[in-house]
């Protein structure tokens, strides 16, 4: 198949297509006379692979490194994304079940404890944590952690005020004098207050803002494009 007629398939865009296939983590081989990329059967299950990690917040990064492992099974990979899918729809349905008696409790159809109202939420552990010592080490994570927790409500203030003013010129170039001299703010602010970071380490974190979704998602809050504007200006600060 043509990468339209992949995209029409899979629901998946042809511009994530080619950005999969830039990046290598889904590069067809075979191509027609004329150069177009042919898309085998193969390339399709492989897609499919990939959309399930996607599914489980994996970010591309990631999935690439686990796909391109010598030891990587694509049979036992597919068991292990049923493991965890299952159990995230476990965790789903008691969310959803707790919800149901929130609309019950609210039009007085059941009286609901405030102990009742928050099962299905667990934040005591960070699924991402494991992630982050493996890229930046122990000592790292668990500064910026304990720097996170101590935060007090002036420096979340200040911190969302950065955002905010990022914002507001998103529309400019990130390496115009303006957007420098805001993302060297958010620059000072994180060595000041969360924990040391080099020029690799900040341009390593916004790129991060863009190939992870929950970092975009998180952040576009403030304006849409948010994301991408700072990981460019980030980029572009670090290598001035």
């Amino acid at each position: 198949m043509k990468i339209k007629e992949v995209a029409e398939l899979s629901g998946v865009s042809t511009r994530t297509l080619h950005h999969y296939d830039k990046i290598g983590l889904l590069s067809p081989k075979k191509a027609t006379e004329s150069g177009y990329r042919i898309y085998t059967d193969q390339d399709v299950s492989t897609l499919q692979q990939i959309l399930f990690f996607r599914a489980l917040d994996f970010p591309l990064k990631k999935i690439k490194e686990i796909m391109s492992s010598s030891n990587y099974n694509q049979l036992e990979a597919l068991e292990i994304q049923q493991r965890l899918l299952l159990d995230k729809r476990k965790k789903l349905n008691v969310m959803l079940e707790t919800i149901e008696k929130t609309i019950q409790s609210e039009k007085g159809d059941y009286h609901m404890s405030n102990e009742a109202k928050f099962n299905g939420f667990d934040f005591s552990q960070n699924p991402y944590e494991q992630e982050a010592r493996e890229k930046w080490g122990d000592k790292k994570v668990d500064e910026a952690t304990q720097n996170i927790t101590n935060s007090t409500e002036k420096m979340q203030d200040d911190m969302n005020q950065i955002y905010r003013d990022l914002a507001e010129i998103r529309h400019l170039d990130p390496s115009s004098d303006q957007a420098q001299a805001e993302i060297k703010k958010w620059y000072d602010f994180l060595n000041k207050h969360i924990t040391t970071y080099s020029l690799q380490a900040f341009q390593g974190l916004g790129m991060m803002y863009v190939q992870d979704q929950r970092f975009t998602k998180n952040i576009d809050q403030f304006g849409k494009g948010l994301a991408q504007f700072m990981s460019d200006a980030m980029v572009e600060f670090s290598k001035r």
